[in-house]
This record gives structure tokens, C-alpha cells and sequence, in this order.
């Protein structure tokens, strides 16, 4: 999924450029009549999807199992904190490149594309290995380590002339995106591997309520740490996201030994 979802970002940010390049109001109704017709393009596709059979609840078992799941609501906290790696692209990296650096203005165009087609190309083969919760908190560290190597790059970028500033923030970008589909693919094994078979609406909702609640908060926690804290701010993010990652590992153990065992699960349908 999230290949296509940074697929879809490769060619909106194409459709864009070619756009603004255009700089006429035709490009622009085109564009926007472009994106109108491609959600009711995924409108037409998910009609199309299979229903699945709804799957029963083990009797006498509460209706929100996921709120007294407390390393489920964990996993959810630490999944919204790392979200704010997200912004660090979409935000706080272009606001930096044309605030502290002396990179040409176009890196801000090639960092998107980088990302972007990094995460296509290698989200299926990286992820595709990253299979039990125990591969998601594994994963889940090696994230934090990637982003804690990637953001002393992007903060190292003000320091650089013009063409070492714009090869240090696309390297940067490089490492980050590679940080970026290990905490993706993280998110899918604990996820979906944490919740119960019967319960995984509840389960994946309320793990979007958290991310989406980190992304709600990442515009004015990144501005005013990182851009009000400068190099120390990039440190101190790099920091934060390492110490994340690394209770990935203790938080799958945690998860798995919490579940129901599946000789007990039989006994309680019966």
C-alpha cells in the first residue's frame, strides 16, 4: 500500500511541477480536475473489492478490546511520535534548504522525487522480509537508527557551499527514506500482527487516530524545537527518533506475550 500511496506522490508532484511550469489557468483547472478524477477513480476500485465475511468475536470478550490493549496503545503512541519523520520531508527539510543552506533552490523539487521513488522502489523488497511482530520491532530500531544518521546530515547542509550542500541534503534524504520504509514496514508487522483477526477494524483505527494525531501536532513541534533550536534542534530530533526505534524490540516481546495463546484462544470458542 504504501508503495502506491508514494507512487501517487511521484506523479502529483510531476502533474504539479508541469503545472507551475505552465503557469497558466488552463494547467491549473486541468490539474485540479486531474486530482478530482482519480479519487473517483479509487472510489470505482474499492466498489469493486471483494466483501469479506465478518469474522466473530470470542464470546464474553469486550466490544473495545483495543483500549485495554496497553502494548497495543504503546505501540500506537510510539508509532505517532515517529511520525513526525513525515514533516522532516514535506516541511521542516524544504524550510531549512531555503532558510540555512546555500543549496539551489531546486533541491527542495529533487528531495521529493528521491524520496519518493526510493520508497517505490525498494518498499516490496525491504517489506516483503519484515513479516512477524518481532521483524516490526526489529525494524522499528533499525528506523530510528537510519533517522539518527540522516538528520545530523540535513542539519550539517548549512555548514556547506552551494553544490556540497545540495549532495549533503540528497544523501541525507537517501538515508532518510531508507528510514522511512523500515518504520513503514514496521508499522504494517506490528499492526496488523498485534490485533486480533475479529477486531482489526478497531485496531487499525485507532492506530490512524494516533498517527494522525502526531501529524497534527508535527508542524508546530518541528518549527519551533528544530528551526528555533537550529543544529542542536536536528540533533536533538535524531536523538528523540533513536531512542523511539529502540524500544521497538522490548515493545514486540512485550506485545506477543500479552496475546492469547492459541490453545487458549480454542478453549474460549468453544
Amino acid at each position: 500500500m504504501r508503495t502506491f500511496v508514494n507512487l501517487g506522490v511521484v506523479l502529483g508532484t510531476t502533474g504539479a511541477g508541469l503545472a507551475l511550469a505552465a503557469g497558466t489557468r488552463g494547467a491549473f483547472v486541468t490539474l485540479i480536475l486531474g486530482n478530482a478524477a482519480s479519487f473517483a477513480l479509487c472510489a470505482v476500485l474499492l466498489l469493486l473489492l471483494p466483501r469479506c465475511p465478518v469474522l466473530p468475536a470470542p464470546p464474553q470478550q469486550r466490544r473495545w478490546l483495543v483500549f485495554a490493549d496497553r502494548p497495543f496503545l504503546a505501540f500506537t503512541a510510539l508509532y505517532g511520535a515517529m511520525g513526525l519523520q513525515y514533516p522532516v520531508v514535506s516541511l521542516l527539510l524544504p524550510i531549512w534548504i531555503a532558510e540555512h543552506t546555500e543549496a539551489p533552490r531546486w533541491t527542495v523539487a529533487a528531495l521529493f522525487a528521491v524520496n519518493s521513488l526510493f520508497c517505490v522502489l525498494t518498499q516490496t523488497r525491504i517489506g516483503s522480509r519484515i513479516e512477524t511482530p518481532d521483524d516490526g520491532g526489529r525494524a522499528f530500531r533499525t528506523a530510528g537508527l537510519l533517522f539518527l544518521v540522516s538528520c545530523p546530515m540535513m542539519a550539517l547542509a548549512a555548514y556547506a557551499p552551494v553544490w556540497a550542500a545540495a549532495g549533503l541534503v540528497l544523501a541525507a534524504i537517501f538515508v532518510h527514506s531508507l528510514g522511512e520504509v523500515w518504520e513503514s514496514s514496521a508499522c504494517f508487522a506490528l499492526g496488523f500482527g498485534l490485533a486480533p483477526d475479529h477486531a482489526q477494524g478497531q485496531y487499525q483505527g485507532v492506530l490512524g487516530l494516533g498517527f494522525n494525531a502526531g501529524q497534527a501536532l508535527a508542524p508546530a513541534i518541528l518549527t519551533t524545537v528544530v528551526l528555533g533550536l537550529g543544529t542542536a534542534g536536528w540533533l536533538l530530533l535524531a536523538s528523540f527518533f533513536a531512542l523511539l526505534g529502540a524500544a521497538g524490540p522490548s515493545l514486540a516481546r512485550w506485545g506477543m506475550r500479552t496475546r492469547p495463546q492459541p490453545g487458549v484462544a480454542v478453549e474460549a470458542a468453544r
